[in-house]
C-alpha cells in the first residue's frame, strides 16, 4: 500500500480543522507563578501541524515568561499592569523585543513574555502564522496572568493592559488588539508587518526579503484562502468598522523606519491612513534621518534602534501610571466578557474568537 497522501486530502483537513472549533488544550492549566519565571501552557491546536504531523492533537502548548516588579506577585499592587512584550519573527523570549525587566520596573506592569507558535523559527516546513495563532497564545498567556492574580484576589488594574512588539512581534501586537478588541489600552507596534500581501504570502520578485510559504494554488496543501489572508490584514475597513462596534478604544503608536523594505513602509502608511479615517486612536512615527539621535534611534532601515528605548521615547507618555496621557481603559475586557461577539465578516463567511472559556479559543465558519 502507498504511503503517499495526496496534496488535496491534506488541504481538506486543514480546511475541516479550520471550520470545526478548535480543541482548546486538554492540558491543565497550571497555577500562577509567584516570582519570575517561566511556565507552559496549554494552546490551541494548528491545523498545518495537525496535518504535518508535527502536532498531536490537543498537544499543543507554549513557554510563557513572567517578570514582575519587584520579581515576585507581592510587588503586585491596585495600580499594577499587565503588557505583552512580544519578540521578532524567529526569535524567543525577549530577543527583538522590549525589555520586560524595564518595562516592569518603570511602568510598574507584570511583563509577559510568549513563545508563540513558530518561535526560533520552527516549523519551517508548514506556512508561517502570521499573526493569528501567534495572538491567541499571546492572549493566553496574558488570561493565564489576569486569570491567576484575579483567582488570587490580588488587585491590580485591569484597565492598564498593553502590548508591544518589533518586527514580527509588531505583527502579533497588532493583531492582538484586533482579536481582543476590548482588552487593551495602548499598543506599539515597531516596525511590524501590516498584512499579508501576495509579496509576502507567495514570495513574489522584487518585494520583501520575507517570505511565508503560502501558496496561490487552491490544490496545494499551502493553499492561502482570500479569509485567512483577509483576517490578516490589520488596516482592513470592514473589520475596523467591526472592532469600532465592540468598543475598542486602545491608543496605538506605531514606528517605521521610512526606508525599511523587510515590513515595507507602504504597507505602514497605508494602515494608519485606514486607521486614521477609521477614527482610530493612532499615534504615528514614520522616521526619516531628521529623527535619529544616537541612541534610541540610530537609522531608518527595518531595525531603527533599540526598541525599548523607541518604546519609552514615545509611549512613556501612555504607560506612565501618572504618564500626561496615561492610557486607562474603562469596563470589562474581553477575558470577562465570556461571550462570542468578536466576529470579522470574510469573503466566504466568519472568523469568531470566543471567550466563552475565558480565554480565547479562534475558529472560522463558513457560508453555509
Amino acid at each position: 500500500m502507498s504511503n503517499y497522501t495526496s496534496p488535496i486530502f491534506v488541504l481538506l483537513f486543514i480546511l475541516t480543522a479550520s471550520f470545526a472549533s478548535p480543541v482548546a488544550g486538554a492540558a491543565p492549566w497550571p497555577k500562577l507563578l509567584q516570582k519570575n519565571g517561566a511556565v507552559l501552557l496549554p494552546a490551541q491546536d494548528s491545523p498545518h501541524l495537525l496535518a504535518n504531523k508535527s502536532q498531536e492533537q490537543g498537544n499543543r502548548s507554549i513557554k510563557t515568561y513572567i517578570t514582575y516588579p519587584g520579581g515576585s506577585v507581592e510587588h503586585v499592587t491596585p495600580q499594577t499592569g499587565l503588557m505583552l512584550s512580544i519578540h521578532n519573527w524567529g526569535g524567543k523570549a525577549a530577543s527583538g523585543a522590549p525589555s520586560p525587566t524595564y518595562l516592569a520596573s518603570n511602568y510598574n506592569v507584570v511583563a509577559i513574555n510568549v513563545d508563540y507558535i513558530q518561535s526560533e523559527s520552527r516549523h519551517k516546513d508548514i506556512p508561517y502564522d502570521f499573526g493569528y495563532l501567534q495572538a491567541l497564545d499571546c492572549l493566553r498567556a496574558l488570561h493565564y496572568v489576569f486569570h491567576g492574580l484575579t483567582q488570587q484576589a490580588v488587585a491590580f488594574d485591569s484597565g492598564r493592559i498593553y502590548s508591544a512588539g518589533g518586527s514580527g512581534g509588531g505583527n502579533v501586537t497588532l493583531m492582538v488588539n484586533k482579536l481582543a478588541p476590548r482588552t487593551f489600552a495602548c499598543i506599539f507596534d515597531l516596525s511590524g508587518m501590516c498584512k499579508l500581501s501576495d509579496d509576502i504570502a507567495f514570495n513574489l520578485p522584487g518585494g520583501s526579503r520575507l517570505t511565508a510559504r503560502y501558496s496561490p494554488l487552491p490544490d496545494h496543501i499551502h493553499f492561502l484562502t482570500k479569509d485567512a489572508q483577509a483576517l490578516r490584514f490589520v488596516g482592513h475597513p470592514q473589520h475596523l468598522k467591526q472592532m469600532q462596534a465592540l468598543g475598542n478604544e486602545a491608543q496605538i503608536v506605531v514606528s517605521h523606519g521610512t526606508s525599511d523594505s523587510t515590513c515595507p513602509i507602504a504597507d505602514a502608511r497605508e494602515m494608519v491612513a485606514n486607521l486614521q479615517t477609521a477614527g482610530f486612536n493612532v499615534d504615528a512615527h514614520f522616521i526619516s534621518a531628521a529623527d535619529i539621535d544616537g541612541t534610541a534611534i540610530t537609522n531608518t532601515g527595518h531595525g531603527v534602534g533599540n526598541r525599548t528605548l523607541i518604546v519609552n521615547k514615545f509611549a512613556a507618555k501612555y504607560l506612565l501610571v501618572d504618564g500626561a496621557q496615561a492610557a486607562i481603559r474603562k469596563g470589562k475586557t474581553d477575558f470577562e466578557y465570556r461571550d462570542e461577539l468578536v466576529k470579522y465578516s470574510t469573503p466566504n463567511g466568519s472568523y469568531i474568537i470566543s471567550y466563552k472559556q475565558g480565554y480565547p479559543v479562534g475558529r472560522f465558519d463558513p457560508i453555509r
